[in-house]
């Protein structure tokens, strides 16, 4: 009797036993971190601890086999928490608009001519009185700025007759009185580019080589095609074997239609054939490029009259013929502008590279002695910078 008592007493004490260790097995497995996985590959950040699998879309039960796409060798069962995604950061941006190209400053853009001058006013401001040194300076101002010494003689004339009748006796008031008559000599020539309807008006362009004519002809045709004009360019520069791809790559940025001949074969088709296109398919503008010539060649020339004859030829209406000058030619463009109007019957000049050059007073110049007006002047590389001449601020550039 006692030998099964002891036995029953000792059957229920392993029995507690059995059930403590189910107990202590059991909540060593829900208390747990859970277990680790070794990664080939870069490291991965540490999930953090669970008590019991989540629902969340971001969390995904570990594998119980290895993943052989992942590279990711599974060390135990058990659920494993993945990091969760990073919440998508968005940046709030306020709605802006895109300024527009600024036009260029006269002042800004003619720094290099007021400097060559600005020593000469310096010196005469710095006067208690108007004498005799003081019109020397002027002279030597006006020479320096490419006016010529003929014209600088008759503006200073000009000028001592104004001082004696307005009793101008204060060197300050005596540069007012020049940069006055300077706007005066200016003032009233018409600069506008003219366009006429019913036919295709044609520009045409003249110049001696390396002017910058065919880059010229490019902006002015990118300007025009941006105001809603319909543009041809005709590539009558036929001797120069850049000219006319130059003179295409322009065509294609504008939208602009575009008409090239053979090289070395007749300018005067080439235009010929710009217009027709130009007048069969409605285009409202053909600007036309010409070969560089050199104005002392009289046969040249003869031939760049005949273009200008062509240019005038029904269907087309030649409205422009505008003689690109670079600044920096000074007082021989003043030259050139003689011949090639001979020539050609010059309605404008364009003045390229204005804002490299100390030459800006072959403006005066070539207004004085030839009634040409100056309608387009270069102040920069860009498109944007081939500018309406602004007599008015041109003047105060040079001054101030």
């Amino acid at each position: 009797m006692q030998l099964a008592v002891i036995a029953l007493v000792a059957l229920l004490v392993l029995g507690l036993l059995a059930a403590g260790v189910v107990v202590v097995r059991h909540r060593s497995k829900v208390v747990a971190a859970p277990r680790q996985r070794r990664v080939s590959g870069p490291p991965t950040p540490a999930a953090p601890a669970v008590t019991q699998p989540r629902t969340s879309p971001h969390v995904a039960p570990a594998p119980s086999e290895p993943d052989a796409q992942a590279g990711v060798e599974v060390l135990a069962e058990g659920p494993v928490a993945e990091p969760a995604a990073p919440a998508p950061v968005v940046e709030l941006v306020e709605p802006f608009e895109v300024a527009p190209a600024l036009r260029p400053s006269f002042r800004d853009r003619l720094s290099k001519a007021r400097d060559a001058i600005a020593g000469s006013f310096r010196a005469i401001l710095a006067r208690t009185s108007i004498d005799a040194d003081t019109w020397d300076e002027l002279e030597e101002a006006l020479i320096k700025a490419d006016v010529g010494v003929e014209l600088t003689m008759e503006l200073l004339d000009t000028l001592r007759l104004r001082a004696k009748d307005e009793s101008i006796t204060e060197p300050d008031r005596l540069l007012d009185a020049l940069k006055a008559q300077l706007k005066a000599r200016l003032a009233g020539a018409d600069r506008s580019l003219r366009l006429e309807a019913g036919a295709p008006n044609v520009w045409l362009f003249v110049g001696v080589n390396g002017v910058g004519k065919t880059t010229t002809i490019g902006k002015v045709g990118h300007q025009q095609a941006e105001q809603g004009r319909s543009v041809l360019m005709a590539a009558g520069d036929t001797f120069r074997a850049a000219a006319a791809e130059q003179l295409e790559t322009w065509a294609e940025r504008a939208g602009a239609d575009f008409v090239r001949g053979a090289e070395g074969g007749d300018p005067s088709s080439v235009v010929f054939d710009g217009v027709q296109r130009a007048a069969a398919r409605g285009v409202e503008l053909v600007l036309a490029d010409t070969a560089g010539r050199l104005h002392t060649k009289s046969n040249l020339m003869d031939e760049l009259t005949k273009v200008r004859r062509v240019a005038a030829r029904e269907p087309g209406r030649l409205t422009e013929v505008l003689l690109v000058l670079d600044a920096v030619t000074g007082q021989n463009g003043l030259v050139q502008a003689q011949q090639f109007t001979q020539a050609t019957e010059l309605t404008g000049v364009v003045l390229t590279k204005l804002d490299g050059s100390a030459k800006g007073g072959i403006v005066l110049a070539i207004e004085a002695r030839l009634g040409i007006p100056v309608k387009l002047v270069g102040l920069g590389e860009a498109i944007g910078d081939l500018v309406e001449f602004d007599p008015d601020e041109f003047v105060d550039a040079l001054f101030d």
